[in-house]
């Protein structure tokens, strides 16, 4: 006897002749079809997708142990720029008093104060940077370090890495505190968290830094008893790390999604016409009065 592979076939067809259209099958098919259409292009554009999440360590004290902490801040102070200076300190004895290295200053638009812009690097270790007047030649009469902060950036800037919470990289960008005496020191105190971000082969993409802030006011006085207000900005390193991984769907999850769409819509959109279906053979036999 010939072997006939065709008795393993599941899928027996139907003569067409002996199948029957009618006008809700055809409504439910095209219905189907749309609705499949639907969930397949909002599955591809999931699969296309790159999601970022987010895990925690901590990161080991010895690994970029020597690198150095970028900085960026832009800052209004209404001062007059001759006066203005960056001061920096840490606990490893750094201490440098009007720091000018990628520094620019210049008039507010308004000509009431100065537009202070600066970049530089800092140890891995505790300690401050602030603006203040301590390296002018000259102090002025009248001190006022009102202020608007426009940016305080640690590390990359990720600002247009639309995937992460910028906010919490920059958590002091265009924050102007109320004052309640022109003569008062700012002191902002931050807790930096190092970060980093991956894309989907596990390549670093970025190193930058969140903080978060508190912030207070006071009376600082200089040498005899003089009014030296600042804008302090003292920072501590976290040693928990924060790291941002791109992840990207496989294609076997993609590919099992579509099918149990497809599946899945063709067998209920056949229960719901089956239904209809005999449904109305038992509305026409009961107009026919042969239902028994």
């Amino acid at each position: 006897m010939k072997f006939d592979i065709r008795r393993f076939d599941v899928y027996r067809k139907i003569p067409k002749d002996l199948t029957e259209p009618t006008y809700a099958g055809a409504c439910i098919s095209v219905f189907s079809c749309l609705f499949i259409a639907f969930l397949f292009v909002s599955e591809l554009s999931s699969f296309l997708s790159v999601e970022t999440i987010s895990e925690m360590y901590v990161a080991n004290p010895v690994d970029d142990s020597n690198e150095r902490i970028s900085v960026q801040i832009d800052v209004s102070v209404k001062m007059n720029c001759s006066y203005l200076g960056l001061d920096i300190q840490d606990d490893m004895g750094r201490h440098e008093v009007g720091f000018i290295d990628n520094v620019e200053k210049e008039e507010t638009e308004d000509g009431s104060g100065c537009r202070f812009r600066a970049k530089f690097k800092i140890n891995k270790v505790p300690g401050n940077f602030h603006l203040s007047t301590h390296s002018a030649r000259e102090q002025p009469t009248a001190p006022d370090m009102s202020h608007t902060i426009h940016w305080l950036i640690f590390g990359d800037n990720v600002t247009e890495h639309h995937n992460l919470p910028a906010g919490s990289f920059n958590a002091l960008g265009n924050r102007n505190p109320p004052t309640t005496n022109v003569l008062n020191s700012h002191d902002y105190v931050l807790k930096v968290v190092p970060s980093l971000v991956e894309d989907v082969q596990g390549n670093r993409l970025l190193n930058p830094y969140q903080y978060t802030y508190a912030h207070r006011e006071y009376m600082q006085f200089g040498h005899g008893h003089s009014v030296m207000p600042a804008i302090w900005f003292r920072y501590d390193l976290s040693p928990i790390t924060v790291k941002y991984i791109e992840k990207q769907r496989p294609f076997y999850s993609f590919l099992t999604t579509v099918c149990a769409i497809v599946g899945g819509t063709f067998t209920v959109a056949g229960i719901i016409d089956s239904m209809l279906f005999t449904a109305a053979n038992v509305f026409k036999k009961a107009e026919l009065g042969k239902l028994n």
